[in-house]
């Protein structure tokens, strides 16, 4: 009767660890890094400074991650550098007059549906950097940091937008 029972829970543990392997995920990650950079409120001060914040923070992050070949390698550079975009956003702040500082922070963050001009970025949680400014609580600027949706560098200083999500895709069916 023991060896009975010792059988059934093993089996039932494999199952289990079989299943999990091969059920997907609700998770929606997809192998994205997706940014939101969210204002202190809907004031129009506070959202025309998001955008000043947003051009230091993209500044800021373009050399960093712009070589990076995996969302996991863009997660640590972002990770290892938490305390440097908040000190950029918060310097940018007080710079403008603000009193309120900045936090950044990476979390699995749902987000809705996205159109990037051919990218379409279905609903789902994401992993995301997110870069409070005071409360948060306003309306927020949003891109992807991986691949490289918003942050390539072109000369000094100035970043160019444009999505590489089809130049990717066309590399790698290329190979």
């Amino acid at each position: 009767m023991k060896k009975t029972i010792i059988i059934a829970v093993c089996a039932i543990l494999f199952l289990s660890l079989g299943l999990a392997l091969f059920i997907p995920s609700t998770s929606s990650k997809q192998g994205f890094l997706r940014i939101h950079i969210r204002a202190n409120s809907n004031s129009s001060v506070d959202q025309n400074i998001k955008y000043i914040v947003k051009e230091s923070v993209v500044e800021y992050l373009t050399p960093l991650v712009k070589d990076c070949e995996s969302v996991n390698e863009a997660m640590k550079v972002v990770n290892d550098n938490l305390d440097g975009i908040s000190k950029v956003a918060t310097s940018v702040l007080k710079q403008h007059g603000f009193d309120y500082g900045a936090k950044a922070v990476l979390k699995d963050e749902y987000f809705p549906t996205r159109n990037y001009g051919d990218l379409v970025l279905e609903n789902g949680y994401y992993d995301a950097l997110i870069v409070n400014l005071g409360d948060g609580a306003g309306e927020n600027w949003w891109c992807v940091v991986y691949p490289p949706l918003c942050f390539l560098g072109e000369g000094q200083g100035t970043v160019k937008y444009k999505s590489l999500f089809k130049e990717i895709i066309d590399k790698i069916k290329n190979r």
